[in-house]
């Protein structure tokens, strides 16, 4: 695939001495959702601040197809669409009056057709005339997505864009970022909802004081660092773990019917199936198999927590 998003070496320091970021790297290709993970203060929105126009690196390159950030400016934030954290909206232009100018504001002529079409994805075609003060704050978030699509972005960051939204918001706009990517729009998204990234993602990076500390396809990931519980539930009680089950590594729970193990990385289900085969040859009965994955949000904590 190629590539969309080049960041070489970029790093960050504001007037105050605080480091944001050090040396980051990363490419990002056309058509890709990307997750971008991390803690508060991490560097999560310098980045994307960086990468849009709105705050200056201290060193590095950044390109957007081709277009360096710095050299190249406008044709760069002509393929940029951002929804920012904060509801940050006139309230008193109409929803129409507000998509209409975020378009003209790239110099491009009115479409009304666009316009109609990513209002009534964001279910916001018949609040089209309604002034924005006079919304709600789901309803202005979804201005701000449309606000974004405006100008027809071939990437489009959305930082925490479901913070404080409701449930139907939610899913209106995770289906209108599968169709935006089904047309080739990459999408870059920050949340700390991270159930909605190891549902959406199809990369993950992990940013922590400054520093990406890991970028790696999601599924890749969830295999390699995450584990999975296995717990193997008994016919009938032991008092102890037999003296010939010793070297499978298994754990007997106080109650003498369940025995567990938990393992990590890729192989678990080959180790299953040649565990429950040794039980029935040593002659131990069992009557349920249970087992439970990792969560991506388990395996983010953990790679955070280790950087504290």
């Amino acid at each position: 695939m190629t590539n969309i998003l080049a960041i070489e070496r970029l790093t960050k320091t504001y007037d105050n001495g605080f480091v944001a970021l050090k040396g980051v790297d990363l490419t990002i290709a056309q058509g890709e959702i990307f997750a971008l993970l991390g803690p508060n203060g991490a560097g999560k929105t310098t980045l994307i601040g960086i990468v849009c126009g709105l705050v200056r690196a201290t060193s590095g390159k950044v390109t957007v197809d081709g277009c360096d950030i710095a050299a190249d400016y406008r044709e760069a934030r002509q393929k940029i669409g951002l929804v920012p954290q904060e509801l940050a909206t006139n309230q008193f232009e109409t929803v129409l009056e507000a998509v209409r100018f975020s378009r003209g504001l790239f110099g491009k002529a009115p479409n009304p057709a666009h316009f109609e079409r990513v209002l009534r994805d964001l279910s916001l075609w018949d609040k089209k005339d309604q002034r924005i003060g006079a919304l709600s704050g789901g309803m202005k978030r979804r201005v701000l997505i449309a606000k974004a699509l405006a100008h027809e972005p071939q990437i489009l960051f959305l930082d925490e864009p479901t913070a404080g939204v409701d449930v139907e918001l939610r899913r209106d706009m995770w289906e209108m970022v599968r169709r935006l990517r089904e047309k080739g729009v990459t999408v870059i998204l920050t949340t700390h909802y991270i159930e909605e990234a190891e549902d959406m993602a199809d990369r993950i990076g992990v940013i922590a004081q400054g520093e990406l500390i890991l970028v790696e396809e999601k599924h890749a990931l969830m295999r390699r660092l995450g584990q999975i519980r296995v717990t193997i539930g008994l016919t009938q009680k032991l008092d102890a773990l037999p003296d010939h089950l010793s070297d499978l590594a298994l754990d007997l729970t106080p109650d003498g019917m369940t025995l567990a193990f938990t393992q990590k990385g890729e192989d678990c289900d080959d180790r299953l199936g040649a565990l429950l085969k040794t039980l029935v040859a040593r002659g131990i009965e069992f009557r349920s198999v249970n087992s439970e994955r990792s969560s991506l949000e388990d395996i983010f904590i953990d790679l955070v927590g280790r950087r504290r």
